[in-house]
């Protein structure tokens, strides 16, 4: 049954009341028992998100004449995450709506570069290994571009099978910093040597990674290579509101030129209303996720980004300690704030579903079956409750398994 809009309209206390009553299903995330979905770096960082959205709410990022104080904050954004990431003078990017926009744009541009630079006829493919995000099959699928994706070794992208599955048609490579599924930093290097020796497009898929690897790298890790430093990458996607903890939809997009952004850039002069020029896939630009991600980023600064990471990796270490004092293995060596372990004789799946009769709501692998944990700050305060309900999820699968009379084992 549909529900029709109102007559009259309503005081807003009785409308904000149904709201937070719609709400009562929803994840507890400010109680950290939420580990996908939501960046919780504290009350403090949520306070200015939505204090410096609010300024900006009904100000349009499409239109910069309009509103320089939105394109002063989305360039100085873009030169903070260009610096992070080691990118040459003259590299460029944009404020997105998220990743998946990122991505989409990153590919729409090496799609047009190989179109117009390189002249490629005929039907285009991308590569990408089989930990990629989906994001690049629905750009894909949008532009008619056929999907390579490939095996994996020790769950990280196999550079000689990447470079066997490019052809002269291939319009992109890809590598991940980290891959959503296991957390891990793919081998950016190796890609970056095929990407110069061949002559193509490496996109790296720093999502999760852009604006927490920088830290922690900072903080001692020694993490590989995987951003413009190495000379083969030439396009990266890096969001904004997941480890940047700025507010949603908010990702940035960045190209090693301006040169390579351009073949992104949709510009229209035919029709009535003028010129019409758009850095992105949407049009209108909520100027409230451009003014958030800049207060953000200067209320944190360098100093308050390195301890927010290193709350999350030193949590990663106490989890990844307690699982397998459980018996779990962890899949391959994370670095960043994934995490994902596997049983190899518990239904991972029921473990999965025991954990939520507690209130946790979280990821899973399915290659092998497995959890997955993406933490955030806050999740120093509940790593111990997390592992005490594990253990107990565990035993509960265990039992459940037992009574049912099916192999507990699962893979």
């Amino acid at each position: 049954m549909r529900h029709p809009l109102p007559e009259t309209g309503a005081d807003w206390s009785d409308i904000k009341a149904r709201m937070l009553d719609y709400a009562g299903g929803d994840v507890r995330w400010r109680d950290g028992k939420t580990a996908v979905y939501v960046f919780n770096a504290g009350p403090e960082v949520e306070r200015v998100q939505k204090e410096a959205y609010a300024l900006f709410m009904s100000e349009n990022g499409l239109g910069p004449m309009a509103f320089p104080s939105l394109k002063r904050m989305e360039a100085e954004v873009v030169d903070f995450g260009l610096a992070l990431l080691h990118a040459p003078d003259g590299a460029s990017g944009v404020i997105t709506s998220g990743g998946t926009d990122s991505i989409t744009m990153a590919m729409k541009a090496a799609r047009d570069y190989a179109r117009k630079e390189k002249h490629v006829a005929g039907p285009l493919n991308i590569v990408l290994p089989r930990s990629a995000h989906p994001a690049f099959d629905k750009a894909a699928a949008v532009m008619e571009i056929e999907v390579r994706r490939t095996p994996l070794i020790d769950y990280l992208a196999d550079p000689t099978a990447m470079g066997a599955a490019a052809d002269a048609s291939t319009i992109m490579i890809v590598g991940s910093a980290p891959c959503f599924p296991y957390g891990l930093i793919d081998p950016i290097g190796a890609l970056s040597d095929l990407a110069v020796a061949w002559d193509l497009w490496l996109h790296v898929d720093a999502c999760v990674g852009g604006y927490i690897a920088p830290f922690v790298r900072m903080n001692g890790a020694d993490l590989p290579p995987f951003d413009f430093g190495l000379p083969g990458v030439r396009s990266m996607s890096a969001d904004l509101h997941k480890y940047g903890y700025c507010a949603k939809g908010a990702s940035t997009v960045f190209f090693r030129s301006a040169h390579l952004q351009s073949f992104m850039i949709f510009d229209m002069n035919d029709w009535p209303g003028g010129r019409m020029v758009t850095p992105t896939l949407a049009g209108t630009r909520p100027g409230g996720a451009i003014s958030a991600a800049w207060a953000v980023m200067n209320f944190l600064g360098v100093t308050g980004y390195r301890a927010k990471q290193g709350l999350v990796t030193d949590t990663r270490r106490r989890i990844e300690a307690g699982v397998r004092a459980q018996g779990f293995t962890v899949l391959g060596e994370p670095q960043l704030g994934i995490v994902a372990f596997s049983h190899p004789e518990v239904n991972n799946f029921a473990v999965w579903g025991k954990l939520h009769e507690r209130g946790w709501f979280t990821s899973v692998t399915t290659e092998p079956a497995g959890l997955h944990l993406m933490l955030s700050p806050f999740h120093a305060e509940v790593a111990d409750t997390y592992l005490a309900d594990l253990a107990w999820a565990v035993v509960e699968a265990r039992a459940s398994a037992g009574s049912a009379g099916t192999d507990a084992r699962y893979a």
